[in-house]
């Protein structure tokens, strides 16, 4: 099944803040966590930090849902806008002493979004939950369309 990706992060290649998935149907929960910031950039602070709605966790923790949660698919593919949502995907399935946390395959795809702004289709703006859900709307929206 294809999941719509997305993370907040502190600044370019900075730590990750929140990341969420958001399913292809509805009929299976979105995931969605953040974790702590403890040095926020002046811009994650006025726009990404106030837009969570959610209470942080450890990073840990937060591996161990997200790992969880892709867990029951046996090829999960997630789907982003953004390189770097995809790198902080990507980390969050191996652990700093080298364990891999989950053991089915995982693609990752990087959608052509020529013409796609999360800041203009979210819901919440720079909240990773509704900026997910915006790209998932948008992508099968061009794919649809594809179709026809």
């Amino acid at each position: 099944m294809r999941y719509y990706l997305d993370a907040e992060f502190n600044g370019f290649g900075g730590d990750l803040i929140s990341i969420a998935l958001v399913p292809e149907t509805d009929n299976l929960p979105p995931f969605y966590e953040a974790v702590q910031c403890c040095d926020p950039t002046p811009w994650v602070a006025a726009h990404v930090l106030p837009a969570l709605a959610t209470e942080p966790v450890a990073y840990a923790a937060m591996q161990d849902a997200f790992a969880d949660y892709l867990a029951a698919d046996p090829h999960p593919v997630l789907v982003a806008d953004w390189p770097e949502d995809i790198v902080h995907a990507a980390r969050l399935l191996a652990t700093d002493d080298g364990r891999r946390l989950i053991l089915s395959a995982v693609s990752f795809e990087l959608a052509e979004v020529v013409s796609f702004s999360s800041a203009e289709l979210s819901k919440v703006p720079h909240n990773a939950y509704h900026d997910a859900v915006a790209l998932r709307t948008f992508c099968m929206a061009r794919r649809h369309a594809h179709i026809k």
